[in-house]
């Protein structure tokens, strides 16, 4: 029996604050920690009709969020320009913070405030949240446990329709979009995978596919290879604007002793461990990314305080998958060029163009 589901410390339930009331706090941060039981202190937003019809106590300002002694955790879901200062604020308050993907808009300035949170002895984690997505969460417990024996190639096919992004204008005005605001998650669950083993390079491109309609701005379509010093791999593909009745985000895992595949998102939801001379073995699930992924971010924190260790999603680890981030980022812009990364990176990453502002967080954090 794998124990995939999120968890919290059986008697310690941190108050949240939460900061940025955008569509994905209103549709999976706050259903979430509502279904889990999570003791949800106040919101804040800077524009107070972000918070208009929710049922939580409004605070007046980010100051007397931070000054409130039961907010134990600054939940900041607010889009990157101005999530490192959020977190700096929180972090001299005192604050354990849960921060949003991406950490930061470049490396350096997330590599500062990782190491500001923990000379404070603060916890910083970040909401990469479809860690916990249940066919995600039960394929990182299983190479944990060995069951494919060395991790070497991961795979993941994006086969829907991107038109969904037409519900949210201000996810057209990200500049890569698709890398940088989407693709972050298959880049991190990617990297966790291929733990402990050294990236050389990434090469990414992103284009615009035939059907995808004119007055849209970002790609659809795109793919990511990232390379290993040993030959390991991981490569993404979003086919764009797939026509299918069984649209999901496929994925493979191959090992030395055998493979593991499955799908998440939009009902494609399974997971199955294939080993050599050995029947197939098909999980049963419970949950959804969303919203029980929310859950298992901020569940994890809450457990590594109660525990007094770092999180699995702690803003060190999260780091490379940052550093990945920024790197396809930069190959796309350079078409495809190949990107150094870890010790081979020939200098530090610079952030993405720069992305006109939107609202809080956009609608798939």
């Amino acid at each position: 029996m794998i124990e995939y589901r999120p968890s919290f410390p059986p008697r310690y339930r941190p108050g949240v604050g939460i900061v940025g009331c955008g569509q994905i706090v209103r549709n999976a941060h706050l259903p979430a920690y509502e279904q889990y039981g999570c003791d949800v202190v106040g919101v804040y937003d800077i524009a107070p009709e972000a918070t208009s019809g929710l049922r939580q106590r409004v605070f007046g300002s980010l100051d007397e969020l931070l000054a409130d002694r039961t907010v134990a955790i600054v939940d900041i879901a607010t889009h990157p320009d101005v999530r490192v200062e959020l977190i700096r604020r929180a972090i001299d308050a005192g604050k354990h913070v849960l921060a949003q993907k991406p950490l930061a808009p470049d490396l350096a300035a997330a590599r500062a405030v990782v190491e500001e949170a923990e000379q404070r002895g603060v916890r910083l984690a970040v909401n990469q949240n479809a860690r916990w997505a249940p066919p995600w969460r039960i394929a990182t417990l299983l190479i944990d446990q060995g069951a494919i024996g060395e991790v070497y190639s991961v795979t993941h096919l994006l086969d829907r329709d991107f038109a969904f992004v037409l519900q949210f204008p201000h996810s057209d005005e990200i500049e890569h979009l698709l890398v940088y605001d989407h693709c972050v998650h298959w880049i991190d669950i990617s990297r966790c995978w291929l733990d402990g083993k050294e990236p050389e390079s990434v090469r990414a491109l992103e284009y615009r596919t035939p059907g995808q309609p004119r007055e849209t701005k970002q790609a659809w379509g795109a793919w990511i290879d990232i390379h290993y010093s040993d030959g390991s791999s991981a490569s993404i593909r979003s086919v764009g604007g797939s026509r299918t009745s069984a649209p999901g985000c496929r994925f493979w895992i191959h090992g030395t002793t055998g493979a593991i595949r499955g799908s998440i998102l939009l009902g494609s939801d399974f997971v199955e461990l294939e080993r050599a001379g050995e029947a197939v073995e098909r999980f049963e699930l419970e949950g959804a990314w969303y919203v029980d992924g929310f859950a298992g971010a901020l569940g994890e924190l809450a457990s590594a305080i109660a525990e007094e260790r770092q999180p699995f999603n702690s803003g060190r680890h999260n780091l490379l998958s940052l550093e990945l981030t920024l790197a396809a980022c930069r190959s796309a812009e350079d078409g495809g060029r190949p990107v150094s990364v870890g010790r081979h990176a020939a200098a530090a990453l610079t952030p993405p163009r720069p992305r006109s502002a939107g609202p809080p967080e956009s609608a798939h954090a």
